[in-house]
């Protein structure tokens, strides 16, 4: 009787250590079923019916490993899932200037070892990417220091906390990640060639 018990209290245990990997796993296949929706339609697709956000863009850094979805909004139930978009009202693919949020200890973990002259991309619903080049990593103190208001820049801003291995997260810092736009280019272009980043086809500007 007590070897049964412990038996079903053990399968109950792994049970719950794995639970959270599988949802995590789920909800990156329902994102990314829902991100080619979007590609097919062009029109918002929610992952799941209860959820209050949906994809909006995927962040593409070739040189790192790092291919994920863009959600429409950066609340703390979105950014558990994927980066989230903090540029205001327009949509992202709509504005000249990108604004994306993510966690320090999870998607945007890669930030950190992110270097001048990196190149990312970002793609849109209509199946066009946006290729930008870092240009400046910085470190800010939200207190004292806010990003400037500029909408006609053509940029992408990365943001997430620092430092990167705080033990208390939440911390007034913040790392900042700027990258100015290069071109757009269709979605064949996104190759690379040990560990370097290359295009083929037609470039066209954004």
């Amino acid at each position: 009787m007590l070897a049964g018990v412990l038996l079903v209290w053990g399968f109950w245990l792994i049970g719950q250590g794995l639970w959270i990997p599988v949802k995590a796993l789920t909800a990156q296949w329902l994102l990314r079923q829902a991100w080619g929706q979007t590609l097919k339609t062009q029109q918002p697709a929610k992952p799941w019916p209860w959820s209050d956000t949906w994809p909006v863009g995927r962040l593409l850094v070739p040189r790192h490993g790092i291919d994920q979805i863009i959600l429409a909004d950066a609340s703390g139930r979105s950014l558990a899932f994927g980066p989230g978009y903090l540029s205001g009202n327009a949509r992202p693919d709509e504005s000249r200037r990108i604004i994306l949020s993510g966690h320090r200890d999870t998607h945007f973990q890669f930030l950190q070892y992110l270097q001048k002259d990196n190149l990312i991309y970002v793609e849109w619903p209509d199946g066009r990417r946006t290729s930008y080049t870092v240009q400046e990593l910085t470190v800010i103190d939200r207190r004292h220091t806010r990003l400037a208001r500029n909408e006609d820049a053509d940029e992408l801003i990365l943001v997430t906390c620092f430092p990167f291995d705080a033990i208390v997260a939440g911390g007034p810092l913040r790392y900042v990640v700027r990258a100015e736009t290069l071109l757009a280019v269709s979605t064949s272009l996104i190759l690379t060639d040990k560990g370097r980043e290359i295009g083929e086809g037609e470039n066209r500007e954004r």
